[in-house]
Order: C-alpha cells, then structure tokens, then sequence
C-alpha cells in the first residue's frame, strides 16, 4: 500500500479543534482497526480523488469538505449529541451540515442534487460491533509511516475492545458485493451508497448512468432516438376529414388530459442512436433526451452483463444467491398529495388509475413512456378487448331479450306446463323417489328458452366472427402503436442465456474429458433434458387426472344428494331437489377450481425450471403454455362435462348404468341439459372473476404490504421518525413486479368463457365487459401505487399469447356447432318441425321427445317404494329419448327417429363449423393487417432518412472541396511571394496539403 506522508501542523491543529467536543474519558487509545461497517469511512478515501471505497461512504456524513484532506472524519454527528453532550456543543455540530434530503428530493438524486437516480440496488446486512460505536475519530499515526485505524474506547470502558467475528457467510457476500460494485464502476456507472435509513438492517445501492454510458449503450441496443428533423403526418382528406373531425368531437369529453391523448400532424424522424451522427439528433435538453424509462433500461442490461468471481449472469445471479435481495427502477414521485411534485406518476394517478375514469380511454402512450413498450401492449390488447364486448354484449342483451319477449308464444314450453296433458315421468332415482308430473318442471322449461332459442345460433355465428374481427382490430392497433413507437425495425436479438442453463452447461462440462471442452462448445441436448420432459409428463398426466377425479367426485356428490332431497320430510325440499344439487355443486366447483389454480401455477414454474430453458424468453414461453393448459383444464373440465356427457350415458328404465354398481347416473332436466350449463358457467365466471381476480388482486397485495411493514418496525427515536423516507426506501415496500403472465392468463380464461360456450349464455359478454371495466382500473392502480415499477421491456407484439388467442378462437367455432348440435333441443325441433310435425308446427313436439315404460319392467330393487305418491296408480312412465315402446317387437331398442336426429347433428356440425370457418378465414383475408395510412408513412420514413442522410454525405462533399480550394490558393500565394523551393521541399509540402486534405 502507497504510504502517505505524515499529518502536517494544520491537520494536527484541526484534529486539536476538534478534540473538545469527545468525553473527557474518550482518550485516544490506538488500537487494532476495526473491520469497516456500514456507517464507516474506508480509507482508501483519504487524501485521494473520488473512489470505489469513496462511494461506500454514507454521503449523510460527508457534509465537512475538508475533513477527508485533514484527516479527521466525524461518523455520527447526531450520536455525540447522544452521548452526553451540551445541546450547543451539538448544534454547533449540526450547524456544519446542510439537509442532505433537501436538493436530493428525497432519493430521487445523488446527495449532490445533480445526478438522477436511475436504478436501485438492496442489499441485507447485519450490524457488528463496529456499527454500535456512536461516535468514532478516524486518523492516520504518523509513527508508522502507513495509514492505521484507531479507536477510541467508549466512556467506561478499558482501552481494549473485545472482538467481534463476523459471520463468514456475511461476509461473503459483503465481499461479492464490493467486486461486483467496482466492476461497475468500471463500466461506467456511478454509485452511492446509503445504510443510513429508516428500515432496519437493510442497505441502498443507487446508480446513475452519466451521458457517456448512456450514449454508448443506447448505441449498443439500437435505440430509436428522435432527430431534429420533423415531418407532418398525412391527414385524411376529403368526407373521411369531416368525420374524423366530428369524431374527434365527440370523443373530446372521454379523453384523458394528458399531453399525447390528441392526434398529432407533426411527427419527428427516428434513427437509430450512433454516437458519431449525435448531430442530427435533437440535444437540447440532455436531461431528457433519454426518459427515466430508457435510462432504467440501459442501467440493467449493464447489471445484467456485469459479471463477477462467483456470478455469470450478473445481478440475475447475485439476486438468485440473496448478494441483493431487490433491485428496481424507482418511481417519479409520489401520487398524492397537494404538495407532491408534478410527475407521470401523479398524471397517470390521475388520469387512469381511479374508478372516476372508467369512462376515459387510457393514455396508452403515457403509460408506455412511463412503464415501457411490454406493459404499453398489455393494456393497449386490453382496452380494444373492452372496446370490442360492447358490440357483443349489444348483441347479448338483443337474443336474450328475444328469449324473454317469445317465452310466452314457444309452444314446447307451454305442452310442459299445460296441466292437462297429465304426462307421467318415471322416477329419478331408485327406490326413494317416486313418480312425477311433467308440469312441475314448468319453471326450468320456461327458463331455458331464454338461452335455448333459434337467436342463440345467430349469436353463436356472429360470435365467431366477431373474434376474427376481434383478432384483425388488435393487429392493426398493433401495427399503429408500433409506427407511434418507432418499433417499426425492431427485432428482438438473441437473448444472453439464463443463469441456471450456465450452471448446468458448466456442470456438464466439467464432468467431461478437458481436450475436448476446449474443441466443442457445449450445451444441454433433448438427452439432458430427458429426465425433466419425463417428469413434466407424468406431473401432466397426474394433474389431469387430479382434475377429472375431483370432477368425478362432484358427479358422485350430486347423485348421492339428489338420493337423499328426494327422501327428505320437506316438501320444499322435495321440490327444489334440482335447483339445490346444482346450486351447491357449482359453488364446490368454484372453490375448488381457485384452489388449484394457485396449486397449478406454482406447478408449472416448478416444471418449466427443471426443464432449463436457454433464454429468459423460452423460460416465459413454456411457463405460459405450460400454466394455460392447466388452468384450461382445470377451468372447463366441469362445463364440459354438463355441456357434453350428462345424460348421455344414463341407460333408460329397467337398465340404468350405475356407479360403483350403487349410484345411478345423474339426468338432463326435461327441457335439456342447457339451463344448467348456463348456471354452471354464470357461477364459475363470475365467481372466478369477482373472487379471484379482483378480491385476490387486491386482498393479497396490500396483506403482503401489511406484513412488511410490520416486519421493519423497530423502535426509533422522534428525530428519526420525523425524518421524511427516501424516495427508494418507500419503492421498497411496494410489492416487487412478478411480470404480465397473471394479468394475461386471467383474461384468457375469460375469453375462453365469452367464446367457447357463448350460445349457452349469451351474456358472457356483457359480464365480461362490466369486469374489464373494473379489471382496467384495478389493474392500473395496482401498477400505480402497489408495485415497484417494471424495468421497461421492448416488445412489438404480445407474443405466445396471440396464437392461443387464434387457437381459441377456432376451437370456439367446433365447440358451439357442439352445444347447439347436442347440447341445445334446436336440431330436435327442426328435425320435428320438418319431418314429422302433421301441420309443420311445433305442437306435439314434447309428446314425440318422450318414450314409454312398463312400470312392471322394473330390476328388482329398483321401483318406487311409494308408487301412489301421485294419487293413483301408475302403469305407463315416460321418459326422455328416442326408444321403441313397450308394445313394440324391439321393445326399448333405438328407434328410427334417434338416428335421424343424430344424422341431422352432425350434418350440422359440419356445415356450421365449415360455413364459419370459411367466413372467418375470409375477415382475415379482407382486412389487411398493416392500415394503409401506416405503410405509406413507413416508406415516407424511410424515404426521409435516405433524403438526410444524402445532403449530410453533400454537405461533407461540399466541406471538402472548399477546403481543398482554400488550400490550394494559399498554395499558390506561397508560389508567387516565395523563393523557389528545392524539389524534395515541394515535394514534402505537397504532401502535407494532400494529407490536410485527406483529413
């Protein structure tokens, strides 16, 4: 180590300033130098210019200039205060620092108010008994030529001190951390460190990145960046003007008051930063020529490639080890509060994240400067979701009233209620149940006209095309954000590989031979992968089977249930068997669906984790896929089973199929299975959409916020409780950001609710929308004031999630042709209506959808015990299907009847699925993806950029030629008023003007 010179008479005439202000008892004991704690200046940092160990200093404690050059460092002003001073002594003290939170905005800035914070790293530690000394002198002993620490004891104490170990792992990381700090310092950055605050135990890392770095790494990334120049968007013309501007109008009250919710006529031309064209870029105001968004972004990819002894990946490494414990991006400032600055975080509080705005479009392009390019995406997909359930909740609301205003006048309905008809159905169930009216299912057979009409299949066609619309709206929107967002060029690079995939390459060749580590570079095959697809298999198989099996348990439930209303002393009871087995059902459903959704998500990253994907984009893609088709699973495995099972495999009287040889399957009401389809899907949508997504999303963050902070109390004193937190101390207790993959799934799922089984419930829509109203708002105060803020990510699509989007959509096509076909009676009718009806009407339709039974046919065992529960005795029963009577020769077998209906459902599902199909693929077709206006302003771009760059290559050509002129001509002045130069001289100054020039 460089040794310094000893102390000069000014250092020890300061140091003897000073001296009054210690405890009488407090001698200046030299002793060995305690290790430096958090609170303590290092000594690298005497005497010499700005260093590493500089940075580790609190610059709470910095405030005396000089002290550093003299020699002397006062740790804690405040604790000689503490212990025992006079209250003068100590606001003389105090009085020779200025507020360091005054200039800094409470953490938003260096302690100098000059540098921004642009990044924030966490770290944990644990204070030794270095950090208990309140008060501490730091000097050099000039008797050993060598810079020393000494201690002074406490009052009290003798002159030793007894010695504390620090923690070998703690110490660890302090040291990992410290490497991989100056490499960063090395790299550019610029840091601050402070362990002075009011979270216990807990230290501050902040980062800034000067004009240098950024320049650099903007050039690294290929950022856009706006030039000086400016061109004007073209306008339409003509009638499309007229409209647009009444439009415009009209939609001025739901605007956001925000600077970008106008249309713009002017755009600026975007280029790719390069730091020797900086000229044509618009420099005035460096302090924003790159926003807090981008210089966030610029800083992590530094932390991501920074590299130290024991960490390959950087910050993704030493985060994954606890090195930090949290690393973010700080926000503007606050949001809320009449003296609160003003900043995009207040606006956006504002403006978007309350419920008073739910009538306001979003300020999609302030919430992509403020969050980045990915988040942007989401709620710009989000809100043309929204926009596009109006018209199909529109639609909704018309079939469903249709129902309503003709329940009256369907003729099936009324032959079910009509008391005269006297028709007698056979029991429902063994033994305890006994015969029944067809009339008392009166009320069920009204209701399900409402959804069981011929409008549900309009609505099942215009739902189909209405997601193919739905799909080519977001592509164009996409397409216009992108040209907006200068991502018109923008292909995402090769990602750098993850840490774990590291590990596990570097563990794998490490059990190889050297030579040939040194020839192949290696990397994880479908070999080493095996093991994990294996077990990625079988947790699928279990879990499905898992799910099916907790289905097969409710189906045993309902039976058993519906066994034991029947037998109940109550007649509301008896009566309401149906509503109440279904009702309870559902909500068993429910729960258990949220319960393993939780259950399965954590599944999904366990398994995508062990798979060891290379990039963190394949890691999201197979995590996303993964989690879908589980959660699919989970979600619509119940409706499916209602939609397409119940009934179908019942038998009929006389050979009923039974459970476990005791449990006699469950059958569709009288007037189909398609009522209680809608419950089920009414229940689990909303319920999933008001307990789950909302409830959870808000209930869970805020409990977590709660804990926390309960978690960081710790006594503190009324001076430090008056202190005002730091901007990155009050980011911290936000909940960290755990990306958009939740946001994205839960609507997804609900998606799937709105299309999938649309012509049993046509107002899936509307419920869905009534729910993204809420969910855009939620969401977005969420992202507002519950989460520290995401590092902005680039992006020019929403990725995996729009081929599932696609995927849905088709599936959505084959599972309505399903339910209308098989689930709904609308084949029935028509095949009635046209083939047997003796007027072409529906009357008589109920009596020809109901076969006979023998009572005398009955299994031992298995009739009524009270067979004159109904008043009379009962001889013939009907039930529902297509069978031979009993006075047939094929008594009981398939009627002819039963094979025309199936005929005529399958050639409906054909053609329907076919007819839609084709429309839908002709929407996709018909409807470009890029908006015409957009291409043509692309080329422009384009063409503006040749046309600059084309007179920046004239002007230099024109520079040169002038200065070559000008050389020429004091040449030829030095000719004519010179002698004669020998021909070497000529010759060497010939040179130098053809080298000038060259330059």
């Amino acid at each position: 180590m460089k040794e310094k010179p000893p102390l000069s008479q000014e250092d020890i005439t300061q140091q003897t300033t000073l001296e009054p202000l210690l405890p009488k008892d407090a001698g200046a004991v030299h002793g060995e130098a305690t290790p430096p704690g958090p609170a303590d200046f290092s000594l690298g940092s005497l005497g010499s210019a700005p260093s590493y160990e500089a940075m580790r200093v609190n610059e709470k404690y910095s405030s005396l200039p000089a002290a550093a050059d003299r020699g002397v460092h006062i740790i804690n002003i405040r604790a000689i205060d503490d212990l025992g001073y006079l209250q003068s002594e100590g606001t003389l003290l105090n009085s020779l620092a200025v507020d360091p939170d005054a200039n800094c905005k409470y953490g938003l800035y260096f302690r100098d108010g000059q540098r921004k914070v642009d990044y924030i790293l966490v770290y944990n530690y644990k204070r030794t008994s270095s950090h208990n000394i309140l008060a501490r002198v730091l000097h050099v002993d000039p008797s050993l030529g060598s810079q020393s620490l000494k201690q002074d004891p406490l009052p009290g104490k003798d002159g030793s001190l007894d010695t504390v170990e620090t923690d070998h792992h703690e110490y660890d990381k302090r040291s990992r951390r410290e490497e991989y700090e100056s490499n960063l310092l090395e790299a550019g950055l610029e840091l601050e460190k402070d362990e002075d605050t009011k979270i216990h135990g807990i230290g501050f890392v902040k980062i800034h990145a000067p004009w240098n770095v950024l320049c650099r790494e903007a050039e690294f990334l290929k950022l856009k960046m706006p030039t000086k120049k400016m061109y004007q968007i073209n306008q339409s013309r003509g009638l499309f003007k007229k409209i647009n501007s009444v439009f415009q109008k009209i939609t001025e009250p739901i605007k956001p008051r925000v600077a970008d919710s106008r249309s713009q006529t002017m755009k600026k031309l975007s280029f790719t930063f390069c730091r020797e064209k900086q000229h044509l870029f618009d420099l005035s105001d460096k302090d924003s020529f790159f926003d807090s968004k981008t210089r966030s972004t610029i800083v992590y990819e530094i932390l991501k490639r920074t590299t130290c002894s024991k960490a390959s990946m950087g910050i993704t490494s030493l985060l994954a080890n606890g090195i930090y414990t949290a690393a973010y991006p700080l926000h503007d400032g606050d949001f809320e509060g009449e003296d609160a600055d003003p900043n995009d975080r207040k606006i956006l509080c504002e403006e978007w994240a309350t419920y008073g705005a739910f009538y306001k479009y979003q300020p999609i392009h302030l919430i992509r400067k403020y969050f980045g390019e990915k988040v942007g995406l989401y709620f710009a997909w989000l809100g043309v979701y929204t926009q596009m359930l109006i018209p199909a909740s529109i639609v909704g609301i018309i079939v469903f009233l249709y129902g309503c205003l003709t329940v009256d006048d369907n003729i099936p309905s009324m032959e079910m209620c009509d008391q005269r008809n006297n028709i007698t159905m056979c029991p429902l169930c063994d033994r305890t149940c006994s015969y029944w009216r067809l009339s008392s299912a009166c009320a069920t057979a009204r209701a399900s006209h409402f959804f069981d009409n011929p409008a549900t299949v309009f609505f099942s066609v215009f739902m189909a095309l209405w997601a193919a619309m739905f799909m080519e709206h977001w592509k164009r929107k996409q397409m216009r954000l992108n040209y907006k967002w200068d991502l018109t060029g923008f292909e995402e690079e090769e990602a750098h590989p993850r840490a774990e995939y590291e590990a596990k390459v570097l563990e794998k060749s490490l059990r190889k031979d050297y030579r040939r580590r040194e020839i192949d570079k290696e990397k994880l095959t479908w070999k080493d992968r095996l093991p994990a697809y294996l077990t990625n298999f079988v947790s699928f198989i279990f879990m499905i089977g898992l799910t099916f099996a907790i289905v097969f348990g409710v189906i045993i439930y309902r039976i058993s249930t519906a066994a034991a209303l029947a037998i109940s002393s109550s007649p509301s009871g008896r009566s309401n068997v149906r509503v109440t087995v279904t009702a309870t059902a559902v909500i068993i459903n429910l729960v258990v669906i949220i319960i393993l959704d939780e259950l399965y998500g954590s599944i999904a990253r366990w398994l995508t984790q062990i798979e060891v994907p290379k990039t963190d984009k394949n890691f999201e893609e197979r995590l996303i896929f993964k989690a879908f088709l589980l959660k699919f699973v989970n979600a619509y495995t119940p409706i499916f089973y209602v939609a397409f099972f119940k009934g179908r495999f019942v038998g009929r009287p006389g050979d009923y199929v039974y459970i476990f040889h005791s449990f006699r399957m469950e059958e569709c009401a009288p007037g189909g299975c398609l009522m209680e389809l809608c419950i089920q899907l009414s229940i689990i949508m909303l319920g999933k959409q008001l307990i789950q997504n909302n409830l959870f999303e808000i209930g869970i963050p805020k409990m977590k916020k709660f804990f926390r902070y309960l978690k960081q109390q710790r006594p503190i004193d009324h001076e430090e409780s008056a202190k005002k937190s730091q901007r990155y101390e009050v980011d911290y207790n936000l909940e960290p950001f755990a990306g958009l993959t939740p946001e994205y799934m839960e609507m997804i799922i609900q998606f799937g609710f709105v299309t999938l089984f649309v012509a049993s419930f046509p107002l899936a829509p509307l419920f869905a929308l009534l729910n993204n109203i809420i969910e855009i708002r939620l969401d977005a105060k969420k992202f507002v004031t519950e989460l520290r803020r995401p590092v902005a990510v680039r992006a020019k699509d929403i990725g995996i999630w729009y081929n599932i989007l696609r995927g849905i959509s088709k599936l959505a096509v084959i599972i309505n042709a399903f339910v209308i076909s098989f689930t709904s009676d609308f084949i029935p009718r028509l095949v009635y209506r046209y083939m047997y009806s003796p007027d072409g009407s529906m009357h008589g339709f109920v009596n020809h959808t109901l076969s006979y039974f023998n009572v005398s046919d009955f299994q031992a065992g298995t009739a009524p015990n009270d067979p004159m529960e109904l008043g009379y005795e009962v001889q013939i029963c009907r039930y529902k299907d297509y069978r031979e009577p009993p006075w047939s020769e094929n008594k009981y077998e398939i009627s002819k009847d039963f094979w025309a209906v199936l005929a005529a459902r399958l050639a409906f599902v054909i053609v329907f699925q076919n007819l839609v199909m084709f429309m839908s693929d002709f929407v996709d077709w018909i409807i470009p993806d890029i908006p015409k206006d957009i291409s043509q302003q692309v080329h422009k771009e384009k063409a503006l950029l040749v046309e600059l760059f084309m007179k920046e290559e004239q002007g230099k050509q024109q520079m040169l030629e002038t200065l070559k002129e000008k050389d020429n001509l004091q040449g030829d002045n030095c000719n004519n008023h010179s002698p004669p130069f020998p021909r070497t001289q000529r010759d060497s100054t010939a040179s130098r003007r053809s080298y000038h020039v060259a330059v």
